[in-house]
């Protein structure tokens, strides 16, 4: 005699539509059964080595079969649920359930598909006496990722309708029920949430993605410039993918008496963390220049806000800060490991302004100094701050980077072609992702103040 052999998990006979069920019930003219042909009982185990009818075969073919949860409160009447074939001709499971509180014990992951009868009453609910729909509120609420079919009485479409307004995916007449018209429904009703719960996700992607880019935006600074006669051009490109903010950081900010500071800064690394940080530099910035530190004092207390904000201790800072005389002819440069402004005036070639004395990056040594460098701007001139994106970049299949003698005399020529403030940005940001032979992996942020001859 052959031996039994259990499945990892016993189906109780109800679950395989076979307890107190005629066959007239479940198979259809034909009598073929919904689910494994076991013996009926409370539970039943599946006996692989016995030669039995096409549903065995859906029980060994689980993973790819499709499992419909048929929610009837009388399986043994009105209802027949006749063979169902899916799209490639093999069996459709079939478990039935005579209550809510049954189906939420039958219904797990491998289910694709419920029938519920709308005529069910819904249990343990107040208030629902005249909601015909409560007991397909309570399965929507119960499985919210599967497909759902009302079954309703013939005639009742409009029931039927607002079935499919409320959740399901389609309604079927209880007395017009055929092996064709069920099959193609349960497919039809798979197909369709699966393409709703992908078009639902796609929405909250793009509503994600909407809300991250307006927070995003927010977070880059508005230059507070109102009175200056100086022009200002900003560009940013994060290097982090579909992101509109990297690690780098900059602003503009005129004081009340008549002196315009601006500042660049790079936080090392450029992701979500990075990014937040910068901002946090950024605002301190702004607010200590109002509060009207500078030099030495300002500087600390920007590092002691990053040694304070960071995540670890290795995270360190970048930072240029210019302090612009109100006369427009002179200013104060305080370098903090970052790459030197550069200028250009008419008539000269493009220069870098010294940077030998550049000071530590914040957060690398605590009681550093940051020395103040004077510089002599004259009457007309364009003042660039960038960040090392810009010039950290490859030159072709050399392997060699852009550096910075290779960024002045690509804005050199920039500049000799007529390019400038906004223009000149856009065409240096995007000849060096050229040199670059595509997209930059670093944060660029580059920053212009012109003045004009007076």
């Amino acid at each position: 005699m052959p031996v039994p052999v259990p499945r990892q998990r016993a189906i109780p006979a109800v679950e395989s539509g076979q307890a107190s069920q005629p066959a007239s019930a479940v198979g259809g003219p034909s009598g073929a059964q919904s689910d494994a042909g076991a013996p009926r009982q409370e539970d039943t185990v599946e006996n692989t080595t016995t030669p039995t009818n096409t549903t065995n075969t859906t029980h060994n073919a689980t993973s790819t079969t499709l499992t419909l949860l048929l929610i009837e409160d009388d399986p043994g009447g009105s209802t027949v649920v006749p063979e169902l074939l899916d799209s490639s001709g093999k069996p459709i499971r079939v478990r039935t359930a005579r209550n809510l509180t049954e189906a939420e014990r039958l219904l797990t992951d491998d289910v694709h598909c419920i029938l519920l009868d709308l005529a069910l009453p819904a249990p343990g609910r107040t208030g629902d006496g005249d909601d015909e729909l409560a007991p397909l509120k309570h399965v929507l609420e119960l499985a919210p990722r599967h497909a759902v079919l009302a079954l309703t009485a013939s005639g009742d479409a409009e029931r039927g309708a607002e079935a499919v307004r409320v959740g399901a995916q389609d309604y079927l007449f209880r007395d017009e029920l055929d092996g064709r018209l069920l099959s193609r429904a349960i497919r039809y009703a798979v197909e369709r949430k699966r393409s709703d719960t992908a078009e639902r996700r796609l929405a909250e992607g793009k509503l994600r993605a909407q809300e991250n880019a307006r927070l995003e935006r927010g977070l880059l600074p508005t230059p507070l410039l109102d009175g200056s006669s100086l022009r200002f051009a900003a560009r940013y490109r994060p290097g982090r993918s579909r992101a509109l903010l990297g690690g780098d950081f900059y602003d503009t900010v005129r004081t009340p008496d008549g002196t315009v500071h601006a500042m660049i800064g790079d936080v090392c690394g450029h992701g979500p963390d990075e990014a937040a940080l910068g901002v946090e530099l950024r605002i301190a910035w702004r607010a200590l220049i109002l509060a009207g530190l500078c030099g030495d004092q300002l500087l600390s207390t920007l590092q002691q806000v990053l040694e304070h904000e960071r995540a670890d201790e290795e995270i360190f800072a970048t930072l240029c800060t210019v302090d612009i005389a109100p006369d427009g002819r002179r200013a104060g440069l305080y370098l903090a490991g970052h790459p030197s402004p550069l200028i250009a005036r008419p008539g000269r070639r493009p220069q870098l302004l010294p940077y030998d004395n550049n000071g530590p990056a914040l957060g690398l040594l605590p009681g550093a100094r940051w020395p103040r460098m004077e510089v002599e701007l004259g009457a007309e001139w364009s003042l660039m701050l960038y960040t090392d994106g810009l010039i950290e970049g490859r030159v072709g299949d050399s392997g060699e980077r852009l550096g910075q003698d290779g960024m002045v005399e690509m804005v050199r020529r920039q500049l000799s072609q007529g390019l400038r403030g906004e223009e000149l940005l856009r065409a240096a940001v995007s000849e060096v992702r050229e040199l670059n032979g595509g997209e930059l992996t670093d944060d660029v942020a580059v920053l212009l103040l012109d003045r004009g001859g007076a």
